[in-house]
């Protein structure tokens, strides 16, 4: 991705820095773990290649491709069973999915930076120094031992889905394991994926050479291979080398006018930095927005619902209903749809609508409204039945923290969007190791249009 601007109007920020509430300290270096490049470039491959999927046709990256800034550029995505990248993404005509991924896939910027301890929309994975592993998950515990970090232990989920990357039923041996419930141990849908990888020469050496650990193929583990995943996403997507980094670390750096405006509002009168605090702009907490529901929700096999619980789901607490995730904003720009359902295809009429839930959702009654121009590859599901149902519209709405709206015009909305554009980060953008031109497997490289 090669980003261009046009030449902004730009003066010494320091002039207005005051009238903005406290702005975050720099992020130190001491944020990121060193990096050992071998294993990044192992990873690297292993996040291109379809081999980890159960019918070798889903790479990590065809969901999280820099194309899209590390998303996949759509609402709701489709995983297996879809062929093509972003919207051009289709349903195999002789493998149609089911339904869509229920959440919009999330960005990948600066999760190896240590204040990361919880992932996912719903949290479901959190560092927990109670936990034997060091970590909370859906899993057993004793399931855990050898993921090096949370964003290593948080590949295990996209490879055990049906609907992500492991295959329908009995179509492939690892949709097999999943679905008899053999997640660990020999022969268990872990071991089949680090036996594939194993087998393959060009995977057997990088691993020998990269893993003291290892002396032979048979030694390589599932964690191994996510160990290195994470390496490189954490080496590939650090992002903390934007305009409002430089300001940051320099007060006198020049800084867009209508982005500094955008920044006094987004540290004063907006309120946007209550929650999206900190260097990275969130507070890893969970909040009941109001946000609008839309594709088949976050439910269990044998549940009908077509609603999200957002953290209540892995809590069971009532309070925490409908409440997700506060995302961080870096390069949030280049990351749209927005929202854990991407409802919002524009960032302004997020904007609106985050700022007045309660009157974006009445709006949301209106089948005809802008706000369902989203970005949906075709797929014959009815995508809009949570927010049809005048219930659950208000379900969603009377779980929201709704304070009162706040009024901003258009003018401070586009300054706002102003702001948001400096966070972007050319360096993390384009990628530091990018696209490898093919991978170990032989197969297609993934992310590569069909």
């Amino acid at each position: 991705m090669i980003l261009r601007r046009s030449s902004p109007v730009l003066f010494a920020f320091s002039a207005v820095a005051a009238l903005a509430g406290p702005l975050p300290e720099p992020v130190p270096a001491s944020a990121f773990d060193p990096v050992n490049m071998d294993e990044a470039i192992l990873g690297q491959l292993l996040f291109y290649d379809p081999v980890l999927s159960g019918n070798k046709n889903i790479a990590c990256a065809t969901c999280h491709h820099p194309d899209f800034a590390t998303s996949d550029g759509v609402s709701l995505g489709l995983g297996e069973g879809g062929v093509g990248l972003g919207l051009e993404r289709r349903g195999d005509p002789d493998n149609m999915p089911e339904h869509r991924i229920p959440r919009n896939s999330p960005a990948l910027f600066n999760l190896g930076a240590s204040e990361f301890t919880v992932l996912f929309h719903d949290g479901r994975i959190e560092v927990d120094a109670a936990m034997t592993s060091g970590f909370r998950t859906p899993l057993d515990d004793d399931m855990l031992e050898g993921f090096a970090s949370l964003l290593s232990a948080q590949t295990m989920f996209p490879v055990l889905s049906p609907d992500e990357m492991a295959g329908q039923g009995r179509e492939n041996d690892v949709a097999k394991a999943v679905r008899q419930g053999l997640i660990t141990g020999e022969g268990g849908a872990w071991d089949i994926l680090a036996r594939r990888v194993a087998a393959l020469p060009g995977y057997a050496q990088r691993f020998q050479a990269v893993y003291d650990h290892i002396d032979s193929p048979d030694q390589i583990a599932f964690t191994d291979i996510s160990n290195a995943i994470a390496v490189f996403i954490a080496h590939e997507w650090r992002s903390d080398t934007s305009i409002f980094d430089a300001y940051l670390r320099d007060p006198k750096t020049d800084y867009p006018l209508d982005a500094a405006k955008g920044l006094d509002l987004f540290y004063g009168d907006a309120g946007c930095s209550t929650c999206h605090s900190g260097p990275f702009q969130t507070d890893h907490k969970f909040h009941a927005m109001g946000a609008p529901q839309l594709g088949p929700g976050k439910a269990a096999a044998f549940e009908t619902h077509a609603h999200d619980l957002g953290r209540q789901g892995v809590t069971g607490d009532p309070a925490d209903a409908f409440a997700f995730r506060t995302p961080s904003l870096r390069n949030v720009m280049q990351t749209g749809p927005w929202g854990h359902a991407g409802a919002h295809s524009r960032i302004e009429r997020f904007l609106y609508d985050h700022l007045d839930p309660a009157s974006a959702a009445k709006t949301y009654a209106d089948d005809t409204d802008e706000r369902r121009a989203v970005r949906l590859p075709p797929l014959a599901t009815d995508d809009w039945r949570e927010m049809d149902d005048p219930t659950a519209r208000d379900n969603i709405l009377q779980a929201a923290l709704i304070r009162a709206p706040v009024g901003l015009s258009s003018t401070d909305i586009a300054m706002l969007v102003s702001f948001l554009r400096t966070l972007d980060d050319e360096t993390a953008l384009n990628g530091r190791l990018g696209i490898p031109r093919d991978v170990p497997s032989g197969l297609p490289v993934g992310g590569a249009p069909n």
